[in-house]
Formats: C-alpha cells, sequence, structure tokens
C-alpha cells in the first residue's frame, strides 16, 4: 500500500509518496530537514486516485 503526503511551502505545494499505510494524526514526520506534523488524513487530492493523503503543518 502506497499513501500521499501533502507538504505545504511558500513557493507552493508538494505531493510525495510514500510505502505503507498512512501514518496517524499528530504524528512527527521528517520532511526535507524539517519536523512536521499530520494534520489530518483525507484523500488524495489527485483525480482519481484513491490513496489517503497525510497533510503536514509545521
Amino acid at each position: 500500500m502506497t499513501y500521499l503526503l501533502f507538504v505545504s511551502k511558500p513557493s507552493g505545494y508538494e505531493l510525495h509518496e510514500r510505502d505503507g499505510d498512512p501514518p496517524g494524526i499528530g504524528t512527527e514526520i521528517e520532511q526535507d530537514g524539517k519536523m512536521m506534523h499530520v494534520a489530518k488524513i483525507a484523500p488524495s487530492p489527485l483525480p482519481g486516485d484513491k490513496r489517503p493523503c497525510a497533510y503536514l503543518s509545521d
């Protein structure tokens, strides 16, 4: 199984694919050398994509 990470940046956003099950809300994840938290788990923002997406926040 794979899931997506939605990373918001000042220049826009990025989607990263990860293997495994999505992390739980509140989980700390290192992304681009920075510790971020999972704010929510929602459907993928990509049309027709059934994978879950973990939205990260500072």
